[in-house]
């Protein structure tokens, strides 16, 4: 047994050796990875935090925030302050994320130990996977558990296997619903030869429903209001499409954009992987046709049809291994070209396109800002004055424990006036967060210190004002307040 997974073994050091350390990096695609996860699990802890209108409106579930809340918690205990709460659960799904590495692996040694060694290594270094790793939001959470699922329900049925792959999917659903469409794909392979497979994968999905309506109730939420809220609101009634709109074609552009010229090899390698695993290509195609009809695009939403489509394309790339075998001189170079053909790939691309290289750099800035406010023994409030967003990426890229405040242009308080209101109210902070180009609109006590290039290409700097803190006084410009007048 030892040896037979003992590449495995290997592939799966490599992946968590690639992973673990970008939990580190001060990386952040989106804000929802801070405000709508680890934000809620902070405030689980009892503490202060900053709460958007997805919370307020109750259109989100309460399972990840409690799944994170443990590792908040014990980063927070490790190294207080923000970081340790940061880190730790980012190091929590970079784990998660290993569970494709294996899916991959039992895909390919369905066929072959060469598929298998392939699929797995092209799963552990696919620049796309390993940039959402570390990243606490639901799409990769939620894909850590569709491909095992799918890995269940598309082997020899069993009773054990498919209640276990329905509980997956159960939960896959309360973490990322949107990925049904995908999921029902792997539910009708299962079922459309042999309708009485469907007791124990609708049994296994109950059992996850329930736990999900046990951790609602006990936030003191109605079992899964947030699920017709949300539906209510972002597919009924569009609110998603407030954040931005893209045209239909939009996913395909943006992949063919970071694939750029692996897009040929990708085609010729799924069509040979069709063969091998259909149905995962199907799911990809479903997850991205679906998302298609929605306005509100990210790139994001997508992510379960990148590993199901690298590993039905790494399937196809083995068996130009098998080919290659078959040309004398080949027999034992085969497998090490194709396998550093997907390493050479994934670096090259994980840096080719602009959009890449800015991805792995959003939210960096904000650290560097974040830690000159660490380590300064006189900073006693924040404000955000005149930033893109009200809000910056919270839990360790902004400072717990101390006020913040947001002097935002769009706030219906603001009327124009937001020189003269942070001039009010400057006694209430002594740090600014700004961009450096209204540096002219703040209070002549405040100097600029540090700076980084911010979101959007925006230079952004703290402005730092000696002295103290009112502590007594309550303006209406706290950050909770302003979201709640902007309902955003």
């Amino acid at each position: 047994m030892a040896a037979r997974y003992g590449v495995l073994c290997a592939l799966l050091l490599v992946a968590a050796a690639i992973r673990l350390p970008l939990a580190f990096w001060p990386n952040i695609n989106h804000n929802d990875e801070i405000y709508q996860y680890l934000e809620p699990a902070w405030r689980l802890l009892g503490h202060q935090g900053v709460v958007t209108w997805e919370w307020r409106d109750g259109i989100r579930s309460w399972f990840l925030p409690t799944l994170f809340a443990g590792p908040v918690a014990l980063g927070d205990w490790l190294a207080p302050g923000g970081w340790g709460a940061f880190v730790a659960p980012r190091l929590l799904v970079s784990l998660a994320s290993l569970s494709i590495v294996v899916t991959a692996w039992h895909f390919g040694a369905r066929i072959s130990r060469a598929h298998a060694i392939v699929a797995a290594l092209a799963a552990a270094v696919w620049f796309e996977l390993v940039y959402f790793a570390p990243h606490t939001l639901s799409e990769p959470l939620t894909t850590a558990l569709i491909l095992p699922a799918a890995l269940l329900l598309t082997g020899e049925p069993s009773r054990n296997r498919l209640f276990a792959g329905g509980a997956l999917l159960g939960l896959a659903f309360v973490w990322r619903f949107q990925y049904a469409p995908a999921c029902a794909v792997f539910v009708l392979g299962a079922c459309w030869r042999d309708l009485r497979n469907a007791i124990a994968l609708i049994a296994g999905g109950c059992a996850a429903l329930a736990v999900a309506a046990g951790v609602d109730l006990a936030n003191g939420s109605i079992p899964f209001a947030w699920l017709v809220l949300n539906i209510q609101q972002n597919l009924l009634h569009d609110r998603a499409s407030e954040f931005g709109v893209a045209p239909p074609m939009a996913y395909i552009q943006l992949m063919s954009i970071l694939w750029s010229g692996a897009m040929l090899l990708m085609l010729m390698a799924l069509r040979r992987g069709w063969q091998h695993a259909p149905l995962l290509i199907v799911a990809a195609i479903v997850n991205v046709a679906f998302h298609s009809m929605i306005a509100h695009k990210e790139y994001r939403f997508i992510f379960l049809s990148i590993p199901l489509l690298i590993i039905a394309a790494a399937l196809g790339s083995a068996d130009w291994v098998q080919l290659m075998r078959q040309r004398p001189g080949w027999r034992h170079w085969s497998l090490p070209v194709v396998c550093a053909g997907w390493v050479l790939l994934s670096l090259g691309l994980s840096g080719a396109t602009y959009t890449m290289r800015h991805n792995w750099m959003l939210g960096t800035a904000e650290a560097k800002l974040a830690t000159d406010l660490d380590v300064d023994p006189e900073f006693c409030g924040l404000a955000l004055y005149g930033m893109h967003d009200p809000f910056l990426p919270g839990r360790g890229q902004l400072a717990i424990g101390r006020p913040v405040y947001s002097f935002y242009q769009d706030d219906p308080l603001a009327n124009g006036q937001l020189p003269a209101l942070v001039q009010k109210h400057q006694s209430e902070f002594n740090r600014i967060i700004a961009p450096a180009s209204l540096a002219g609109e703040l209070p002549p006590d405040f100097s600029k210190r540090t700076c980084a290039l911010a979101s959007h290409d925006i230079n952004t700097c703290v402005f730092v004002r000696r002295g103290a803190c009112d502590a007594f006084t309550t303006g209406p410009f706290g950050i909770n307040d302003v979201l709640v007048r902007l309902n955003d």
